[in-house]
């Protein structure tokens, strides 16, 4: 049977909460368990799949295509054996349809349905599906500690300590240690007032995690253990790092491991971190330095992209090369022109929707092919690929998506109509339907043309990506596209376009396909180091010989 830790979340939010599980499930996979991992969100949405960049960050794919919060890329980046699903992700909404379809066909037998014992049972049938078969499910909780809406989920966690006990379940808290400048104090009073609400429904904390910007002095740590009942060896010093990779041998050089394998009776080897050391020895020494632009239309949040950008770094670290990447709104280019793109190495455009910015984007497209700058499109990167390449290379003026423009003259790109999922069933999709879960989602095969510089990047002629789209390449241009030039280098298997790409080019190379979902840093992805050392190769061949030598 499983062991369960529940990490929840106090002060304010988006202290890391995501960071400490994956890093924690990291250290825990270390040393030889199998860990699943889930989030549990608060807010109404069913998912966060129609939620805007802006309010929630990237929404995560995985492999069953189930569209879910950004923590569970931080899961599956950190922790191989966390593999992501339908049952690793839950929200209020998500419960509550649940309940009430359950209410309507009858199941609570006429009993009057309430939060308590309901909707609390029903999180905690979530968590234990979410659970499956693994030594330990690390459960993290979104919001923060005091939130009305969290409150059903920390009921729930606080019963099943309850009914598992406390040698099956292990509660962390994270919290805020705050350092003001102006009196050159550390100020432990809103751990103090975060732990107290927490232990005011019921849950006493058996670690708690301090966020600050310097390592916590000995006296803090004593103090914070006196006011909340938590032994001072449990009291996690969780300071800023300069590398997000050094966060799990931090963590286990304070025996954050070691306190949950003892409360739960597990006899474990030592954690064997030398991968994680591997990574950060590669990241802080690299041999060569490239600048990338991500030309996209979310970039006042970074969370936007925040897979993507993982991935790029993950081709920095397996190939030796520091990747600074700088991020340009693409309606700036369309105000400004493409006099920002000169003197980079290298240009992405990743995914996204909506019309605003895809002109910018398209210039972006022309100055990478024209310039011979090393290209990268993902999704819409590739699909405003394939427009510019009809409007300049195939002569077809005025050519568009029909999300942007429905009655261009040339639509090159289309809404799919019908596609096979993963299992190879027909879906089925018109302008009518419902904006949620109705795209094209999660895993699906591709097979890339032998010798293309798709199958090269991958060493393979058959992959398997993970998919997040609505509208697709139309077929009845595929012809005229190819005679100009345009190859297409990678099908599904109802013929449907996944990858694109020039030859006679650096690196000219776009997919239908999100490839930053399956990267991580141990393991990097093919198509990003691939990219990523056809960027330092063109960049080096700039320089002048002398400096070469």
């Amino acid at each position: 049977m499983s062991s369960y830790v529940f990490i929840t979340g106090g002060v304010v939010s988006s202290l890391g909460k995501g960071i400490t599980s994956a890093c924690l499930g990291a250290i825990l996979e270390a040393r030889g368990l199998t860990i699943s991992m889930i989030k549990l969100d608060p807010y109404i949405n069913v998912d966060p799949g129609t939620m805007s960049p802006f309010q929630h960050g990237e929404v995560f794919v995985t492999h069953d295509g189930t569209e879910t919060d950004l923590d569970l890329g931080h899961y599956e980046r950190f922790v191989r054996t966390a593999k992501g699903g339908r049952h690793s992700n839950y929200t209020t909404g998500r419960i509550y349809e649940s309940v009430i379809a359950k209410e309507r066909r009858g199941d609570y037998l006429g009993a009057t349905v309430q939060v308590i014992p309901h909707i609390t049972n029903e999180i905690k049938e979530s968590i234990h599906k979410g659970a499956g078969d693994a030594d330990i499910c690390l459960v993290e909780i979104g919001g923060t500690v005091g939130d009305i809406e969290s409150l059903p989920f920390l009921e729930a966690i606080r019963q099943m300590g309850v009914e598992l006990g406390h040698d099956r379940v292990v509660y962390v808290h994270l919290t805020l240690v705050p350092y003001i400048p102006t009196s050159s104090e550390i100020k432990t009073k809103p751990t103090q007032h975060s732990v107290k609400e927490l232990r005011s429904i019921g849950i006493q904390p058996d670690i708690l995690v301090c966020r600050s910007e310097k390592p916590l002095p000995s006296d803090e740590r004593k103090k914070i253990a006196l006011f909340t009942n938590v032994p001072e060896k449990a009291v996690i010093s969780a300071y800023d790092a300069d590398d997000l990779y050094k966060i799990p041998a931090m963590m286990h050089d304070q025996g954050l491991d070691g306190i949950v394998a003892r409360q739960l009776g597990l006899d474990l080897p030592e954690a064997d971190l030398s991968e994680w050391d591997a990574v950060v020895e590669a990241k802080q020494n690299p041999t060569a330095e490239v600048d990338v632009a991500m030309v996209g239309k979310y970039m006042d949040l970074k969370d936007s992209y925040i897979s993507l950008v993982e991935a790029l770094q993950h081709g920095g670290i397996h190939t030796r090369t520091k990747v600074n990447i700088h991020f340009i709104e693409s309606t700036d280019i369309e105000k400004e022109g493409t006099a920002v793109l000169e003197h980079l190495d290298g240009i992405v455009v990743p995914g996204g929707f909506g019309d605003r910015g895809i002109e910018g984007k398209i210039q972006a497209v022309r100055f990478a092919r024209e310039n011979d700058i090393p290209y990268l499109g993902i999704c819409l990167g590739m699909q405003v690929a394939v427009i510019e390449a009809a409007r300049n290379m195939a002569g077809l003026e005025g050519a568009m998506s029909t999300e942007f423009d429905p009655d261009t003259p040339h639509p090159v790109v289309g809404l799919i109509t019908e596609w096979q999922d993963a299992s190879g069933v027909t879906e089925e999709r018109s302008e009518a339907s419902e904006m949620g879960g109705t795209m094209r989602l999660g895993g699906q095969d591709v097979s890339l043309v032998e010798g293309s510089l798709a199958a090269r990047s991958y060493g393979t002629t058959e992959i398997v990506e993970r998919h997040r789209h609505r509208y697709e390449v139309n077929n009845n241009y595929r012809d005229r596209l190819s005679a100009a030039g345009l190859v297409f280098s990678g099908l599904s298997v109802d013929d449907l376009v996944e990858m694109v790409e020039i030859e006679d080019h650096p690196f000219f190379l776009a997919s239908q396909f999100h490839p930053e979902f399956t990267s991580n840093p141990r393991d990097g992805h093919p198509l990003f180091k691939s990219y990523i050392a056809a960027v330092r190769e063109h960049m080096e061949g700039e320089l002048p010989e002398a400096a070469q030598g």
